[in-house]
């Protein structure tokens, strides 16, 4: 299985999704990181990208602060295709479109290696009781 792939400095991860987190938008950052083609993500479900080492309490933290109108922030580790994992500080927005429709823009960045270290052990542990 292949390692981490650690973002640069200067990458930005933009993704949009719809109400139920189907990808609409993917920004070409995202997809290299990724490893897919705007193609296919586009109508897919964001967790496409979801490393099964992700406890399910992070998420619904996430779901249940944007349901709620309000802006999520938190450490997300993500799976690659064809395997290996990249580290991402993420902030999600619930926001409306231009065409009225409800989703969420979700805009991603490099984490400090000590924050990565710090969650790596906490979501380890959270993993452990589920």
């Amino acid at each position: 299985m292949a390692g981490e792939t650690v973002l640069d400095d200067y990458a930005f991860l933009v993704s949009e999704t719809d109400s139920k987190g189907i990808i609409r938008f993917a920004n070409d950052d995202f997809c290299k990181i990724a490893g897919y083609s705007l193609d296919e993500l586009m109508g897919q479900p964001h967790n496409i990208v979801r490393h099964p080492d992700m406890p399910k309490a992070a998420f619904k933290s996430l779901w249940d602060t944007v349901q709620k109108g309000e802006v999520w922030t938190g450490y997300v580790k993500n799976a690659v295709q064809g395997g290996g994992y990249y580290w991402v500080f993420a902030t999600v927005y619930p926001f409306e479109s231009c065409d009225g429709s409800k989703g969420y823009l979700s805009c991603r960045r490099k984490p400090s290696r000590e924050a990565v270290e710090k969650h790596e052990k906490l979501y380890k542990e959270w993993k452990q009781k589920e």
